[in-house]
């Protein structure tokens, strides 16, 4: 596109059919709000500027905004004070244009399939053609129930939209083609055609559509750009919500996928994921947020991984979750693993059946196996820590650091109650309750006496069994 292009964004509407207390445009859409997709579009399509118009939630909205573009500088917002229609709507954003700026792009912040470059195309149709002061995309289908249609007169130009609730007659309600809503003017004409609009409809608003007839009315001419019908879908309720959320999860898998990552069938990447060659997804896994998988991974069957940073040939054995978390190179996490935040994972370690970790580091080939609770450790390279291990890091106030040196063996039901430090090389016998550090070498072992009382099983057997018997006649 060429400079000086600024795009409005409409984001004020209320989004009843969502019943939600949530604004309608921070619904999610494969992991990001709505809003994020038609901005991110606008930026794409090379817009200098973009206003996103809110109303309704309007600082929710613009705290999404500013935390995710406002940094830019390009992306700011506008608010329309009352809810009184698109055109209104579009005023309000129009008014913060500055006057180096030559024309406008508007469009609808609930479209999250759009892309820069259907944007781009209803731009360049209007640069192609110096008479028109408006272009706008158009679409064709067979059933396009509860959009405004285009009007064009006997010789195919564009003369007017009529809402869906504005048509007036059958040959009107039989009209195939329709408004997605995308405009490309010239700002003068659109601040002209704005200050004309007079809520003269079945919903008393101020139509944005009706630019289109203020353009033919006054001789200037409108072009119309056919545009892809498939990634025009608006989102008014949970079940249109659905749809577009499907549609982009099958567009992200279609791009990894042509870029050699295997995704199964029922597996879900979300926007914002990035994936290595040779990565496999397997079925019913889930990655979210900013989560990377480095090349020749392996994430097997329904594994969550949120804002993961997975090196390259690790393996996620199924139904393991990695949350805020990072498993370097070839480490084997899982099944049933749950790595909650700050977990650093190190190369070829091991963390295996149910076993969970927070804010605790494994270094270079370290294991724990089965079974163990790891929060606020820090575990050396090699050491190996026994099933049922425990690492007893809260006192009811604080937490403290567990650490385990460099080829140390932690035996089997032991609990470690921080603060505590295990030397290299150091032994813990199973089932020892560690309340002291052990030096470097030295074995550590803290467990009850056993006794052995011959013949005395069979006896408590038969005390047993003669408290049941006495206990069914007394009922």
């Amino acid at each position: 596109m060429l400079e000086k292009t600024t795009a409005v964004i409409l984001a004020a509407g209320l989004g009843k059919r969502m019943n939600s207390s949530l604004p309608k445009v921070l619904h999610l859409v494969a992991g990001r709000p709505l809003i994020h997709f038609p901005v991110h579009a606008a930026l794409e399509a090379g817009c200098d500027k973009v206003v996103v118009v809110v109303g309704h939630g309007r600082e929710r909205i613009e705290k999404f905004i500013f935390n995710n573009f406002g940094t830019n500088g390009k992306v700011k917002t506008s608010v329309q004070k009352e809810p009184l229609g698109t055109g209104d709507a579009t005023r309000s954003g129009v008014d913060t244009i500055g006057h180096n700026t030559g024309r406008a792009v508007i469009f609808y912040g609930d479209v999250p399939l759009l892309t820069g470059q259907d944007i781009a195309a209803v731009a360049k149709a209007l640069d192609a053609d110096p008479s028109a002061v408006l272009a706008i995309a158009t679409c064709t289908t067979d059933d396009p129930f509860g959009y405004g249609r285009i009007v064009r007169d006997a010789s195919g130009h564009i003369v007017e939209i009529r809402e869906q609730r504005d048509l007036r007659t059958d040959t009107e309600r039989a009209i195939k083609e329709w408004n997605p809503g995308i405009y490309v003017a010239r700002l003068g004409f659109l601040k002209e055609a704005l200050s004309s609009l007079k809520p003269n409809n079945a919903q008393g608003e101020y139509y944005l559509t009706d630019i289109v007839s203020f353009a033919t009315q006054r001789g200037d001419r409108v072009v119309g750009v056919p545009s892809r019908a498939d990634v025009m879908c608006g989102v008014n309720d949970r079940a249109q919500l659905a749809d577009v959320d499907r549609a982009m999860c099958a567009r992200i898998a279609h791009h990894w996928r042509t870029q050699g990552v295997t995704i199964r069938d029922g597996a879900r990447v979300e926007d914002g994921v990035v994936l290595g060659r040779d990565v496999t997804i397997e079925s019913f896994a889930v990655l979210r947020g900013t989560t990377s998988v480095g090349e020749g991974a392996t994430i097997d069957v329904g594994c969550v991984l949120t804002n993961a940073d997975v090196g390259q040939g690790v393996t996620l054995k199924p139904y393991s979750i990695v949350t805020d978390s990072i498993v370097r190179a070839r480490a084997q996490i899982g099944p049933f693993s749950h790595l909650r935040p700050k977990s650093i994972i190190g190369e070829e370690a091991h963390v295996g059946n149910f076993v969970e970790t927070k804010k605790t580091t494994m270094d270079r080939g370290a294991k724990a196996n089965h079974l163990a609770y790891l929060g606020d450790g820090v575990i050396g390279a090699g050491a190996n820590i026994g099933a049922g291990t425990i690492f007893c890091n809260y006192d009811g106030f604080q937490k403290h650091t567990t650490r385990v040196g460099t080829n140390a063996f932690v035996g089997s039901d032991s609990q470690l109650v921080a603060p505590v430090t295990v030397g290299d090389g150091a032994y813990i016998g199973t089932g020892t309750t560690v309340t002291r550090n052990v030096p470097s070498g030295a074995l550590a072992i803290g467990r009850a006496k056993q006794e052995n009382k011959e013949g005395y099983a069979d006896r408590l057997r038969a005390r047993l069994k003669a408290q049941k018997e006495s206990a069914k006649e007394s009922e």
